[in-house]
Protein backbone atom coordinates (compact mmCIF):
# COMPACT_ATOMS: atom_id res chain seq x y z
CA UNK A 1 0.00 0.00 0.00
CA UNK A 2 1.43 3.40 -0.78
CA UNK A 3 1.23 6.26 1.84
CA UNK A 4 -0.54 9.87 1.17
CA UNK A 5 -0.61 12.50 3.93
CA UNK A 6 -4.27 13.67 3.72
CA UNK A 7 -4.92 16.64 5.96
CA UNK A 8 -8.15 17.04 7.90
CA UNK A 9 -9.89 18.59 4.67
CA UNK A 10 -8.36 15.89 3.07
CA UNK A 11 -6.23 17.97 0.77
CA UNK A 12 -3.91 16.05 -1.10
CA UNK A 13 -0.42 16.64 -1.05
CA UNK A 14 1.71 16.75 -4.56
CA UNK A 15 2.52 13.32 -5.47
CA UNK A 16 6.29 13.74 -4.37
CA UNK A 17 5.51 13.93 -1.22
CA UNK A 18 5.10 11.13 1.36
CA UNK A 19 1.63 8.86 -0.25
CA UNK A 20 -1.04 7.13 1.63
CA UNK A 21 -0.42 5.65 4.86
CA UNK A 22 -2.24 3.14 7.71
CA UNK A 23 -4.63 5.16 9.78
CA UNK A 24 -2.19 6.34 12.89
CA UNK A 25 0.85 3.83 12.12
CA UNK A 26 -0.72 1.29 14.46
CA UNK A 27 1.09 -1.78 15.17
CA UNK A 28 -0.74 -4.78 15.20
CA UNK A 29 -2.33 -6.02 18.43
CA UNK A 30 -1.58 -9.87 19.53
CA UNK A 31 -0.72 -11.92 22.67
CA UNK A 32 2.62 -11.98 21.89
CA UNK A 33 2.97 -14.76 20.15
CA UNK A 34 5.98 -13.76 17.42
CA UNK A 35 8.16 -13.81 20.33
CA UNK A 36 8.72 -17.10 20.22
CA UNK A 37 10.00 -16.92 17.13
CA UNK A 38 14.10 -17.34 16.13
CA UNK A 39 15.96 -14.14 17.73
CA UNK A 40 12.75 -12.23 19.13
CA UNK A 41 12.32 -10.12 22.17
CA UNK A 42 9.53 -8.15 24.12
CA UNK A 43 10.96 -4.50 25.00
CA UNK A 44 9.24 -2.18 27.13
CA UNK A 45 8.45 1.07 25.47
CA UNK A 46 6.65 4.34 26.02
CA UNK A 47 4.95 4.56 22.99
CA UNK A 48 4.67 1.33 20.78
CA UNK A 49 4.19 3.49 17.56
CA UNK A 50 6.38 5.85 17.88
CA UNK A 51 9.28 2.74 18.46
CA UNK A 52 7.76 1.01 15.28
CA UNK A 53 8.64 3.88 13.40
CA UNK A 54 12.35 4.70 14.66
CA UNK A 55 13.01 1.31 14.15
CA UNK A 56 11.82 1.03 10.62
CA UNK A 57 13.24 4.69 9.91
CA UNK A 58 16.78 4.62 9.61
CA UNK A 59 18.76 8.23 9.80
CA UNK A 60 22.54 7.82 8.77
CA UNK A 61 24.27 9.81 11.05
CA UNK A 62 26.82 11.58 8.39
CA UNK A 63 24.66 11.60 5.76
CA UNK A 64 24.67 15.16 3.80
CA UNK A 65 21.17 16.43 5.48
CA UNK A 66 22.46 14.68 8.71
CA UNK A 67 25.48 16.91 9.11
CA UNK A 68 23.37 19.86 7.81
CA UNK A 69 21.01 19.32 11.03
CA UNK A 70 23.94 18.97 13.04
CA UNK A 71 25.12 22.48 12.04
CA UNK A 72 21.57 23.95 12.15
CA UNK A 73 21.98 22.63 16.25
CA UNK A 74 25.47 24.03 16.48
CA UNK A 75 23.90 27.45 15.48
CA UNK A 76 21.22 27.12 18.31
CA UNK A 77 24.06 25.62 20.58
CA UNK A 78 25.63 29.51 20.08
CA UNK A 79 22.98 31.24 21.54
CA UNK A 80 23.02 29.09 24.66
CA UNK A 81 27.21 29.56 24.58
CA UNK A 82 26.08 33.72 24.46
CA UNK A 83 24.16 32.95 27.61
CA UNK A 84 26.51 31.42 29.39
CA UNK A 85 29.68 33.58 28.69
CA UNK A 86 27.61 36.33 30.68
CA UNK A 87 27.14 34.03 33.57
CA UNK A 88 30.85 33.55 34.71
CA UNK A 89 31.73 37.30 33.07
CA UNK A 90 30.29 39.45 35.73
CA UNK A 91 31.34 37.29 38.41
CA UNK A 92 35.37 37.28 37.36
CA UNK A 93 34.96 40.74 36.71
CA UNK A 94 33.84 42.16 40.02
CA UNK A 95 36.95 40.97 41.59
CA UNK A 96 38.59 42.72 39.34
CA UNK A 97 40.98 45.63 40.32
CA UNK A 98 41.02 47.86 37.22
CA UNK A 99 37.17 47.22 37.28
CA UNK A 100 36.95 48.39 40.94
CA UNK A 101 39.07 51.37 40.50
CA UNK A 102 36.69 52.31 37.79
CA UNK A 103 33.68 52.33 39.05
CA UNK A 104 34.19 51.01 43.07
CA UNK A 105 31.30 48.55 42.97
CA UNK A 106 32.41 46.69 45.78
CA UNK A 107 31.73 42.71 45.60
CA UNK A 108 28.75 42.54 47.65
CA UNK A 109 26.17 44.99 48.52
CA UNK A 110 22.95 47.08 46.89
CA UNK A 111 25.53 48.41 43.73
CA UNK A 112 26.75 44.68 42.80
CA UNK A 113 22.93 43.87 43.12
CA UNK A 114 21.98 46.10 40.88
CA UNK A 115 24.55 45.49 38.17
CA UNK A 116 23.75 41.76 37.75
CA UNK A 117 20.15 42.34 38.57
CA UNK A 118 19.25 45.01 35.45
CA UNK A 119 20.73 42.01 32.84
CA UNK A 120 18.04 39.95 33.81
CA UNK A 121 15.09 42.85 34.01
CA UNK A 122 16.62 42.78 30.46
CA UNK A 123 15.56 39.44 30.22
CA UNK A 124 12.47 39.30 31.31
CA UNK A 125 11.45 42.44 29.13
CA UNK A 126 13.05 40.46 26.27
CA UNK A 127 11.15 37.41 26.61
CA UNK A 128 7.83 38.95 26.26
CA UNK A 129 8.56 40.51 23.22
CA UNK A 130 10.61 37.93 21.97
CA UNK A 131 7.62 35.38 22.02
CA UNK A 132 5.69 37.89 19.86
CA UNK A 133 8.56 37.75 16.75
CA UNK A 134 8.97 34.16 17.49
CA UNK A 135 5.56 33.12 16.74
CA UNK A 136 5.13 35.75 14.08
CA UNK A 137 8.40 35.92 12.10
CA UNK A 138 9.77 32.78 12.69
CA UNK A 139 12.59 31.12 15.43
CA UNK A 140 15.53 32.06 12.64
CA UNK A 141 13.99 35.62 12.89
CA UNK A 142 14.16 35.80 16.96
CA UNK A 143 17.72 34.38 17.13
CA UNK A 144 19.00 37.04 14.55
CA UNK A 145 16.92 39.62 16.41
CA UNK A 146 18.53 38.89 19.89
CA UNK A 147 21.86 39.30 18.28
CA UNK A 148 21.66 42.47 17.30
CA UNK A 149 20.44 43.50 20.55
CA UNK A 150 23.20 41.61 22.45
CA UNK A 151 26.04 43.26 19.76
CA UNK A 152 24.22 46.86 20.95
CA UNK A 153 24.47 46.06 24.71
CA UNK A 154 27.87 44.99 24.85
CA UNK A 155 29.02 48.48 23.00
CA UNK A 156 27.31 50.51 25.51
CA UNK A 157 28.44 48.00 28.01
CA UNK A 158 31.94 48.07 26.80
CA UNK A 159 32.65 51.96 27.02
CA UNK A 160 31.24 52.95 29.82
CA UNK A 161 32.81 54.98 32.31
CA UNK A 162 30.09 55.53 34.87
CA UNK A 163 28.09 52.99 36.00
CA UNK A 164 24.88 53.88 34.87
CA UNK A 165 25.85 53.31 31.69
CA UNK A 166 26.84 49.99 32.56
CA UNK A 167 23.66 48.98 33.88
CA UNK A 168 21.77 50.10 31.03
CA UNK A 169 24.65 48.37 28.66
CA UNK A 170 23.59 44.93 30.72
CA UNK A 171 19.56 45.80 30.36
CA UNK A 172 19.92 45.03 26.67
CA UNK A 173 22.92 42.56 27.21
CA UNK A 174 19.68 40.95 29.00
CA UNK A 175 17.30 41.20 26.19
CA UNK A 176 19.15 40.43 23.52
CA UNK A 177 19.57 37.04 25.07
CA UNK A 178 16.45 36.52 26.09
CA UNK A 179 15.75 36.78 22.19
CA UNK A 180 18.63 33.95 21.77
CA UNK A 181 17.57 31.35 24.01
CA UNK A 182 13.75 31.61 23.73
CA UNK A 183 14.74 31.40 19.89
CA UNK A 184 17.04 28.70 20.26
CA UNK A 185 15.56 25.60 22.36
CA UNK A 186 12.11 25.93 20.24
CA UNK A 187 14.24 25.66 17.04
CA UNK A 188 16.27 22.47 18.13
CA UNK A 189 13.13 21.05 19.72
CA UNK A 190 11.22 21.61 16.57
CA UNK A 191 14.12 20.44 14.16
CA UNK A 192 15.23 17.27 15.86
CA UNK A 193 14.12 13.60 14.83
CA UNK A 194 11.89 12.77 17.83
CA UNK A 195 14.64 9.94 18.89
CA UNK A 196 17.35 12.66 19.10
CA UNK A 197 15.13 15.48 20.71
CA UNK A 198 16.34 14.45 24.43
CA UNK A 199 20.21 15.04 23.54
CA UNK A 200 19.83 17.52 21.34
CA UNK A 201 17.84 19.86 23.76
CA UNK A 202 19.87 18.93 26.35
CA UNK A 203 23.25 19.09 24.64
CA UNK A 204 21.51 22.54 23.22
CA UNK A 205 21.80 23.65 26.91
CA UNK A 206 25.83 22.55 27.97
CA UNK A 207 26.12 25.21 25.52
CA UNK A 208 26.03 27.36 28.47
CA UNK A 209 29.30 26.11 29.67
CA UNK A 210 30.99 26.04 26.03
CA UNK A 211 30.64 30.30 27.09
CA UNK A 212 30.80 30.18 30.68
CA UNK A 213 34.11 28.56 30.67
CA UNK A 214 36.10 30.16 28.10
CA UNK A 215 34.73 33.50 30.09
CA UNK A 216 36.44 32.13 33.12
CA UNK A 217 39.77 31.15 31.08
CA UNK A 218 39.60 34.77 29.26
CA UNK A 219 38.61 36.95 32.67
CA UNK A 220 41.35 34.68 34.96
CA UNK A 221 44.03 35.59 31.74
CA UNK A 222 43.15 39.33 31.32
CA UNK A 223 43.32 39.56 35.26
CA UNK A 224 47.03 40.18 34.84
CA UNK A 225 46.13 43.37 32.93
CA UNK A 226 46.47 46.92 34.88
CA UNK A 227 43.93 48.46 32.95
CA UNK A 228 40.62 48.84 31.55
CA UNK A 229 41.48 46.62 29.18
CA UNK A 230 41.23 43.71 31.87
CA UNK A 231 37.61 43.73 31.76
CA UNK A 232 36.78 45.49 28.37
CA UNK A 233 38.31 42.44 26.60
CA UNK A 234 36.06 39.75 27.94
CA UNK A 235 33.23 42.03 27.30
CA UNK A 236 33.77 42.01 23.70
CA UNK A 237 34.43 38.73 23.47
CA UNK A 238 31.27 38.43 24.07
CA UNK A 239 30.32 39.01 20.61
CA UNK A 240 31.64 35.68 19.07
CA UNK A 241 29.35 33.28 19.72
CA UNK A 242 26.64 35.91 18.91
CA UNK A 243 28.15 37.31 15.63
CA UNK A 244 28.46 33.01 14.65
CA UNK A 245 24.52 32.69 15.48
CA UNK A 246 23.54 35.51 13.78
CA UNK A 247 25.59 34.73 10.33
CA UNK A 248 24.49 31.32 10.26
CA UNK A 249 20.65 30.99 10.71
CA UNK A 250 21.28 32.43 6.91
CA UNK A 251 22.01 28.77 6.43
CA UNK A 252 19.64 26.49 8.42
CA UNK A 253 16.01 25.61 7.53
CA UNK A 254 13.11 27.01 9.72
CA UNK A 255 11.43 25.04 12.06
CA UNK A 256 8.84 22.14 10.83
CA UNK A 257 6.22 22.49 13.35
CA UNK A 258 6.48 26.54 12.39
CA UNK A 259 6.32 26.26 8.97
CA UNK A 260 3.01 23.74 9.70
CA UNK A 261 1.62 25.85 12.49
CA UNK A 262 1.71 29.09 9.72
CA UNK A 263 0.06 27.15 7.19
CA UNK A 264 2.93 26.17 5.03
CA UNK A 265 2.20 22.68 5.11
CA UNK A 266 4.29 21.35 1.97
CA UNK A 267 7.13 22.87 3.24
CA UNK A 268 7.21 21.39 6.56
CA UNK A 269 6.61 17.73 5.13
CA UNK A 270 9.07 18.08 2.77
CA UNK A 271 11.77 19.08 5.41
CA UNK A 272 10.49 16.01 7.53
CA UNK A 273 11.43 13.98 4.44
CA UNK A 274 14.71 15.62 4.34
CA UNK A 275 15.90 15.23 7.56
CA UNK A 276 14.22 13.23 9.64
CA UNK A 277 13.07 10.29 6.70
CA UNK A 278 16.20 10.71 4.81
CA UNK A 279 14.89 11.48 2.12
CA UNK A 280 12.28 8.50 1.89
CA UNK A 281 8.18 9.78 0.90
CA UNK A 282 6.64 6.70 2.55
CA UNK A 283 8.83 6.83 5.79
CA UNK A 284 6.50 5.80 8.44
CA UNK A 285 7.98 7.94 10.99
CA UNK A 286 7.66 11.24 8.90
CA UNK A 287 3.82 9.91 8.37
CA UNK A 288 3.90 9.50 12.23
CA UNK A 289 5.45 13.47 12.91
CA UNK A 290 3.11 14.57 10.17
CA UNK A 291 0.26 12.64 11.34
CA UNK A 292 0.69 14.20 14.71
CA UNK A 293 1.42 17.68 13.89
CA UNK A 294 -1.85 18.18 12.31
CA UNK A 295 -3.66 16.95 15.17
CA UNK A 296 -1.87 19.13 17.30
CA UNK A 297 -1.93 22.50 16.10
CA UNK A 298 -5.09 24.13 16.80
CA UNK A 299 -5.21 27.53 16.14
CA UNK A 300 -7.69 29.88 17.34
CA UNK A 301 -8.29 33.67 17.89
CA UNK A 302 -6.76 33.84 21.33
CA UNK A 303 -3.36 31.76 19.52
CA UNK A 304 -3.21 34.39 17.79
CA UNK A 305 -3.46 37.28 19.51
CA UNK A 306 0.30 37.96 20.34
CA UNK A 307 -0.75 39.76 23.90
CA UNK A 308 -3.16 36.84 25.30
CA UNK A 309 -2.03 34.20 27.69
CA UNK A 310 -4.84 32.90 28.21
CA UNK A 311 -4.56 29.70 25.61
CA UNK A 312 -1.97 28.56 28.45
CA UNK A 313 -4.29 28.36 31.23
CA UNK A 314 -8.28 27.73 29.75
CA UNK A 315 -8.08 24.16 29.65
CA UNK A 316 -7.19 21.61 32.31
CA UNK A 317 -4.52 19.93 29.81
CA UNK A 318 -2.83 23.57 29.46
CA UNK A 319 -2.35 23.98 33.04
CA UNK A 320 -0.73 20.95 33.72
CA UNK A 321 1.80 21.64 31.09
CA UNK A 322 2.49 24.84 32.10
CA UNK A 323 2.69 23.25 35.98
CA UNK A 324 5.79 21.75 34.41
CA UNK A 325 7.18 24.95 32.96
CA UNK A 326 6.60 26.58 36.04
CA UNK A 327 8.40 24.28 38.14
CA UNK A 328 11.19 23.82 35.70
CA UNK A 329 11.50 28.08 35.30
CA UNK A 330 11.68 27.80 39.20
CA UNK A 331 13.42 24.99 40.31
CA UNK A 332 16.28 25.15 37.69
CA UNK A 333 17.10 28.27 38.82
CA UNK A 334 16.64 28.24 42.63
CA UNK A 335 17.93 24.85 43.70
CA UNK A 336 21.34 26.31 44.69
CA UNK A 337 22.63 27.09 41.42
CA UNK A 338 22.76 30.92 41.89
CA UNK A 339 25.58 30.86 44.24
CA UNK A 340 26.78 30.48 40.81
CA UNK A 341 27.21 34.24 40.62
CA UNK A 342 28.76 34.71 44.03
CA UNK A 343 31.41 32.26 43.42
CA UNK A 344 34.46 34.12 44.76
CA UNK A 345 32.88 35.23 47.67
CA UNK A 346 31.87 32.11 48.62
CA UNK A 347 35.48 31.19 48.20
CA UNK A 348 36.84 34.07 50.52
CA UNK A 349 34.22 33.00 52.75
CA UNK A 350 36.46 29.32 52.71
CA UNK A 351 39.57 31.20 53.40
CA UNK A 352 40.80 31.65 49.42
CA UNK A 353 41.47 35.67 49.65
CA UNK A 354 43.78 36.23 46.49
CA UNK A 355 41.92 37.28 43.40
CA UNK A 356 43.99 35.46 40.90
CA UNK A 357 42.81 31.73 43.72
CA UNK A 358 39.55 33.22 43.41
CA UNK A 359 39.47 33.17 39.44
CA UNK A 360 41.44 30.09 39.08
CA UNK A 361 38.82 28.00 41.37
CA UNK A 362 35.75 29.73 39.45
CA UNK A 363 37.33 28.35 36.35
CA UNK A 364 37.00 25.39 38.00
CA UNK A 365 34.07 25.13 39.35
CA UNK A 366 32.86 26.05 35.58
CA UNK A 367 34.80 22.78 34.42
CA UNK A 368 33.52 20.41 37.09
CA UNK A 369 30.14 21.69 36.21
CA UNK A 370 30.04 21.15 32.37
CA UNK A 371 31.41 17.25 32.91
CA UNK A 372 28.16 17.13 34.75
CA UNK A 373 25.96 18.77 32.46
CA UNK A 374 27.35 17.11 29.30
CA UNK A 375 27.07 13.71 31.08
CA UNK A 376 23.13 14.54 32.23
CA UNK A 377 23.07 15.42 28.26
CA UNK A 378 24.57 12.79 26.43
CA UNK A 379 21.94 10.21 28.51
CA UNK A 380 18.68 12.28 28.41
CA UNK A 381 17.33 9.87 25.95
CA UNK A 382 17.81 7.12 28.09
CA UNK A 383 16.99 8.48 31.53
CA UNK A 384 13.41 8.51 32.77
CA UNK A 385 13.22 12.40 33.00
CA UNK A 386 11.15 12.05 36.28
CA UNK A 387 13.44 10.22 37.97
CA UNK A 388 16.56 12.35 37.59
CA UNK A 389 14.56 15.08 38.56
CA UNK A 390 13.42 13.61 41.80
CA UNK A 391 16.61 11.69 43.12
CA UNK A 392 18.97 14.62 41.39
CA UNK A 393 17.63 17.41 43.60
CA UNK A 394 17.82 15.40 47.17
CA UNK A 395 21.66 15.17 46.13
CA UNK A 396 21.68 18.71 45.58
CA UNK A 397 20.30 18.77 49.06
CA UNK A 398 22.85 16.57 50.48
CA UNK A 399 25.66 18.54 48.95
CA UNK A 400 24.73 21.59 50.12
CA UNK A 401 23.86 20.45 53.40
CA UNK A 402 27.29 19.09 53.77
CA UNK A 403 29.07 22.61 52.49
CA UNK A 404 26.63 24.26 54.96
CA UNK A 405 27.72 22.05 57.87
CA UNK A 406 31.33 22.67 56.97
CA UNK A 407 31.24 26.09 56.40
CA UNK A 408 29.63 26.62 60.25
CA UNK A 409 32.74 24.81 61.58
CA UNK A 410 34.97 27.03 59.51
CA UNK A 411 33.27 30.26 61.04
CA UNK A 412 34.18 28.78 64.32
CA UNK A 413 37.61 28.75 63.75
CA UNK A 414 38.27 31.74 62.98
CA UNK A 415 41.75 32.36 61.87
CA UNK A 416 43.00 29.01 63.02
CA UNK A 417 41.36 27.20 60.31
CA UNK A 418 41.42 23.74 60.16
CA UNK A 419 42.94 22.45 55.87
CA UNK A 420 40.59 19.59 55.91
CA UNK A 421 37.44 21.39 56.45
CA UNK A 422 38.20 23.99 53.74
CA UNK A 423 38.90 21.13 51.83
CA UNK A 424 35.76 19.53 52.18
CA UNK A 425 33.32 21.91 52.10
CA UNK A 426 35.33 23.21 48.61
CA UNK A 427 34.80 19.46 47.55
CA UNK A 428 31.26 19.44 48.77
CA UNK A 429 30.62 22.68 46.32
CA UNK A 430 31.96 21.26 43.64
CA UNK A 431 30.22 17.76 44.14
CA UNK A 432 26.47 20.23 44.22
CA UNK A 433 27.29 21.80 41.39
CA UNK A 434 28.39 18.40 39.08
CA UNK A 435 24.64 17.29 40.94
CA UNK A 436 22.88 20.08 39.95
CA UNK A 437 23.69 20.48 36.60
CA UNK A 438 23.65 16.86 35.40
CA UNK A 439 19.93 16.77 37.03
CA UNK A 440 18.67 20.68 35.52
CA UNK A 441 21.34 21.77 32.68
CA UNK A 442 19.80 19.44 30.28
CA UNK A 443 16.57 19.43 31.10
CA UNK A 444 15.74 23.09 31.86
CA UNK A 445 15.20 23.29 27.76
CA UNK A 446 13.86 20.06 27.37
CA UNK A 447 11.02 20.33 29.74
CA UNK A 448 9.50 23.22 29.03
CA UNK A 449 10.00 23.26 25.09
CA UNK A 450 8.34 19.23 25.48
CA UNK A 451 5.34 19.79 27.62
CA UNK A 452 4.41 23.01 25.43
CA UNK A 453 2.35 22.58 22.40
CA UNK A 454 3.57 24.39 18.70
CA UNK A 455 0.78 26.84 18.79
CA UNK A 456 1.87 28.00 22.44
CA UNK A 457 5.10 27.09 22.77
CA UNK A 458 6.67 30.32 21.87
CA UNK A 459 4.03 32.54 24.95
CA UNK A 460 5.16 29.03 27.22
CA UNK A 461 8.44 29.74 26.55
CA UNK A 462 8.46 33.43 26.92
CA UNK A 463 6.77 32.94 29.95
CA UNK A 464 9.30 30.45 31.11
CA UNK A 465 11.93 32.85 30.76
CA UNK A 466 9.94 35.88 32.99
CA UNK A 467 9.37 33.33 35.89
CA UNK A 468 13.23 31.97 35.33
CA UNK A 469 14.53 35.86 35.02
CA UNK A 470 12.50 36.64 37.81
CA UNK A 471 13.98 34.01 39.73
CA UNK A 472 17.12 34.91 38.63
CA UNK A 473 16.57 38.81 40.04
CA UNK A 474 15.83 37.20 43.38
CA UNK A 475 19.19 34.95 43.19
CA UNK A 476 21.30 38.30 41.88
CA UNK A 477 19.86 40.91 44.16
CA UNK A 478 19.43 39.18 47.08
CA UNK A 479 21.97 37.14 46.75
CA UNK A 480 25.52 39.30 47.90
CA UNK A 481 23.45 40.84 50.65
CA UNK A 482 22.38 38.33 51.84
CA UNK A 483 25.95 36.24 51.73
CA UNK A 484 27.16 39.93 53.61
CA UNK A 485 24.85 39.89 55.81
CA UNK A 486 24.20 36.07 57.14
CA UNK A 487 27.45 34.04 54.93
CA UNK A 488 27.37 30.69 54.75
CA UNK A 489 23.60 30.29 56.08
CA UNK A 490 22.29 31.20 53.64
CA UNK A 491 22.70 28.12 51.67
CA UNK A 492 20.63 26.25 54.26
CA UNK A 493 17.49 27.80 52.70
CA UNK A 494 18.19 25.84 49.24
CA UNK A 495 18.90 22.79 51.25
CA UNK A 496 15.13 23.36 52.80
CA UNK A 497 13.74 24.12 49.25
CA UNK A 498 15.55 21.49 47.51
CA UNK A 499 13.82 19.04 49.64
CA UNK A 500 10.84 20.77 48.61
CA UNK A 501 11.50 20.89 45.28
CA UNK A 502 12.49 16.81 45.27
CA UNK A 503 8.54 16.28 46.69
CA UNK A 504 7.04 18.49 44.08
CA UNK A 505 8.62 16.80 41.18
CA UNK A 506 7.37 13.42 42.52
CA UNK A 507 3.64 14.93 43.03
CA UNK A 508 3.41 16.95 39.84
CA UNK A 509 6.49 15.89 37.16
CA UNK A 510 4.92 14.26 33.86
CA UNK A 511 7.49 11.80 31.89
CA UNK A 512 7.77 12.82 28.45
CA UNK A 513 11.03 10.69 27.98
CA UNK A 514 10.10 8.43 24.83
CA UNK A 515 6.60 10.12 23.65
CA UNK A 516 6.54 12.19 20.83
CA UNK A 517 5.68 16.40 21.23
CA UNK A 518 2.19 15.28 20.19
CA UNK A 519 1.43 12.15 21.88
CA UNK A 520 1.61 14.26 25.00
CA UNK A 521 -1.84 15.75 24.39
CA UNK A 522 -2.97 12.02 25.08
CA UNK A 523 -0.92 11.52 28.34
CA UNK A 524 -1.93 15.59 29.43
CA UNK A 525 -5.86 14.82 28.93
CA UNK A 526 -6.19 12.07 31.17
CA UNK A 527 -7.36 12.06 34.75
CA UNK A 528 -3.99 11.59 36.45
CA UNK A 529 -0.75 13.03 33.86
CA UNK A 530 1.35 11.81 36.46
CA UNK A 531 0.31 7.85 36.57
CA UNK A 532 -0.50 8.13 32.19
CA UNK A 533 2.70 9.71 31.84
CA UNK A 534 4.55 6.25 33.07
CA UNK A 535 2.04 3.65 31.19
CA UNK A 536 4.30 1.58 29.04
CA UNK A 537 3.65 -0.55 25.86
CA UNK A 538 5.29 -4.40 25.61
CA UNK A 539 6.63 -4.71 21.65
CA UNK A 540 7.79 -7.71 19.67
CA UNK A 541 10.85 -7.34 18.17
CA UNK A 542 12.26 -9.43 15.68
CA UNK A 543 16.45 -10.13 14.89
CA UNK A 544 15.91 -7.63 11.69
CA UNK A 545 15.04 -4.76 14.64
CA UNK A 546 11.29 -4.66 12.98
CA UNK A 547 8.55 -4.62 15.74
CA UNK A 548 5.64 -7.43 15.09
CA UNK A 549 3.34 -6.83 17.35
CA UNK A 550 2.16 -4.67 20.57
CA UNK A 551 1.61 -6.97 23.41
CA UNK A 552 -2.10 -6.67 24.65
CA UNK A 553 -2.60 -5.78 28.25
CA UNK A 554 -3.65 -8.78 29.78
Amino acid sequence: MSLHYSSAEDKELPSSHVEDRDPMNEVQVGKGDSAHLSGAQVKAVRNAELYAAIQESNIPRWSPASVHLYFSMFIAFCCAVANGYDGSLMTAIIAMEPFQRQFNSGTTGVTVSVIFSLYTTGAIVGSLCAAVVSDKYGRRKTIFAGGVLLLTGMIIATTAKRIPQLVVGRFILGSGTAFMVLGAPAYTTEIAPPQWRGRCTGLYNTGWFAGSIPAAAVTFGCNYIDSNLAWQIPVILQAFACVIAMVGVFFIPESPRFLMANGREEEAIELLVKYHGNGDTHSKLVALEVEEMRAGIRQDGADKRWWDYRPLLMTRNGRWRMAQVVMMSIFGQFSGNGLGYFNTVIFANLGISSSAQQLGYNLLTAVVSAVGAVTGASLTDRMPRRKVLIFGTLACACALATNAGLSAALAEQGDNVIKSYAQGALASYFLFNVFVMFTYTPLQAVVPSEALETTTRAKGLALSGVIANGIGFINQFCGPIALGNIGYKYIYIFVAWDCIEALCWYLFGVEAQGRTIEELQWVYNQPNPVKASLKIDKVVVQADGTVSEKVAEA
